[in-house]
């Protein structure tokens, strides 16, 4: 038992030996995923029918509590990740030291606060998470936890961080990366800080397409590719998955600007993942070479003016006619649109009232590409396809556009699947958004490490009251904060990333998708909020920073609906 398991946890400094901090941390999350395990059966329990299957009514009845759930297994789910990142770190630099390492300390740090964010959730509504006081002191008020968020909460070890961050100007922890993989970050970070930076805040300003400066160099470093399987000219290994090239690179060029690079490749990896799924052999061999040489550019066509994220609600509608089918009605949010050549489109093919998402197929789309804000594309048939630019707020360089389908012709060669794929355009699209969610946490990764670095630098230079921003408690403390927090993001992004590589993953892809992208608004304003005044001025990259952030939670499943339909209801109905 370590020392401060045993000392009052409201006076002790006792120091918790190196070798057993990190299973100091683990035995204290573990007790508070015991308590989240509980409260989901609880739930389950509440929210089963007749039959014993659990009722989407019932569970909408506990919306709040379920959220909730969902939120603290996020952040316990990032716990464990940087637990084992810590593990790892000893094992690289030596198991023998006596002090922590700085990513332990961080480590420790992030898991202190995450037991004590669980504890405050809790104990707000004991009895509607179906907890009793005795579970919840066995849980979070027994000594040995009080004692570990007392030790590594301390105003004192923030500011510490603090210090240490503003002396390493931005770079938090070694990312532990294969040495393949950091040359590969390496490559994309330069990309991203020369030729990306310089560009982002014109591009924003002006509200302008991505200029060829950033796509044609992309283009020749085989980026659109790295999806995509060698065998149809993709850089993607054969006989395996890799996730971590994706990560890596998505999260650097995030780093440079979302809109402008980190998002570029969103696309073609939910294309290409949709297409390994359930595309034709003729599909892919025709399709993914294109891809991985942005030859089309391609967009998703999936949400509609009156759905969003309920996908099985979708009604753009075809008609099967000779040699294809037709397609009338209108998308929403087709993100880089005009530009594409191609649009990964979902329609309802079967209108028989019931089937719900399985009377939905995917369709490939081809127009030509257009610059600007709007497009119009008739065909010979007499079909016309337009779209027009969503003014947003941020996210600008892409461009999402409201689409309209008049009588669209698509031949059968572009049905996914063929026939075979008939009913099956919901799978594809979840195929294809479990990547998408695990690189929407890398973009939040990349936007963070930019955010990051932007408050390192101005705590250092920036002078008020006689001295720097950085010499104050409070900002320390702040900066300790966001280290812990980009940290821990980074960490599980990885774990996931690797998980996903073995074939699975796919639940904990929507769990660091809802947790690095709600980290991402926090840690981006008060990298705004650091820089005061000149933080909300537009020539300042910390104010787009935090605008570009605030899409993270909406896209690739929105925070809310992703936390509900996805991750709570996946956990509730798996509780014992």
């Amino acid at each position: 038992m370590s020392q401060a398991s045993t000392a009052n946890p409201a006076t002790s400094n006792a120091i918790i030996p190196p070798k057993e901090a990190i299973q100091n941390a683990r035995a204290n999350i573990a007790l508070s995923q015991t308590a989240l395990n509980s409260s989901l059966s609880y739930i389950k329990q509440l929210c089963l029918n007749e039959t014993g299957r659990l009722s989407g009514t019932r569970l909408d009845d506990y919306q709040l509590i379920s959220y909730e759930l969902a939120y603290s297994s996020a952040e316990n789910a990032a716990a464990r990740a940087i637990c084992d990142y810590a593990d790892n770190i000893r094992q690289a630099k030596g198991a023998d030291q006596d002090s922590l390492f700085l990513e332990e300390e961080i480590a420790l740090q992030f898991c202190a606060e995450a037991i004590q964010n669980t504890r405050n959730r809790f104990s707000a509504r004991l009895a509607e998470f179906g907890l009793s006081f005795e579970q919840f002191n066995t849980a979070f008020m027994n000594e040995a936890s009080l004692a570990f968020c007392q030790q590594y909460l301390q105003t004192q070890k923030l500011a510490d961080l603090g210090r240490v961050m503003l002396e390493q100007n931005g770079r938090t922890a070694d990312y532990l990366l294969d040495e393949d993989k950091e040359i590969m970050r390496e490559s994309f970070q330069r990309f991203a800080t020369d030729v990306v930076m310089p560009r982002a805040e014109h591009i924003h300003r002006e509200d302008l397409m991505i200029p060829d400066e950033i796509l044609k160099p992309l283009i020749e470093m085989g980026c659109f590719g790295l999806s995509i399987p060698e065998k149809y000219d993709g850089l993607l290994p054969d006989d395996k998955e890799d996730n971590m090239g994706m990560i890596v690179v998505t999260e650097e060029l995030s780093r440079g600007s979302l809109a402008a690079a980190g998002s570029l490749i969103t696309r073609p990896e939910i294309l290409s993942r949709a297409l390994l799924a359930g595309g034709t052999e003729e599909q892919k061999k025709h399709w993914l070479p294109k891809l991985a040489w942005a030859d089309p550019f391609c967009a998703v066509a999936i949400t509609e003016p009156d759905f969003g994220s309920d996908v099985a609600g979708m009604k753009l509608k075809a008609e099967k006619v000779d040699g294809g089918w037709v397609l009338n009605g209108a998308k929403t949010w087709c993100t880089f649109g005009g530009k594409a050549g191609v649009l990964l489109t979902l329609a309802r093919t079967n209108p028989e009232p019931g089937l719900g998402h399985r009377g939905l197929s995917m369709f490939l789309v081809e127009k030509p590409s257009f610059d600007g804000h709007d497009f119009r594309y008739e065909q010979e048939s007499g079909g016309v396809l337009s779209g027009k630019a969503i003014p947003t707020i941020g996210y600008r360089g892409m461009h999402s556009f409201d689409v309209f389908f008049d009588s669209v012709f698509v031949p059968d060669s572009h049905l996914l699947g063929g026939v075979e794929g008939l009913g099956k355009g919901f799978y594809y699209t979840m195929a294809g958004f479990a990547g998408g969610r695990i690189q929407t946490a890398a973009r939040a990764n990349g936007l963070m490490q930019a955010a990051f670095e932007k408050a390192i630098a101005y705590s250092h230079d920036r002078k008020v009251f006689g001295q720097p921003v950085g010499h104050y408690q409070l900002t320390l403390c702040k900066l300790a904060k966001m280290a812990t927090l980009l940290t821990a993001s980074r960490q599980f992004t990885y774990a996931v990333g690797h998980l996903m590589d073995e074939g699975k993953g796919q639940m904990e892809a929507s769990l660091v998708k809802l947790f690095a992208c709600k980290s991402s608004e926090w840690l981006t304003r008060e990298a705004m909020q650091i820089h005061g005044g000149m933080g909300y001025a537009e020539e300042t990259a910390v104010s787009r920073y935090w605008i570009d952030a605030r899409v993270l939670s909406i896209f690739e499943g929105a925070e809310e609906t992703l936390a509900l339909k996805v991750i709570a209801r996946a956990l509730i109905e798996n509780a014992v």
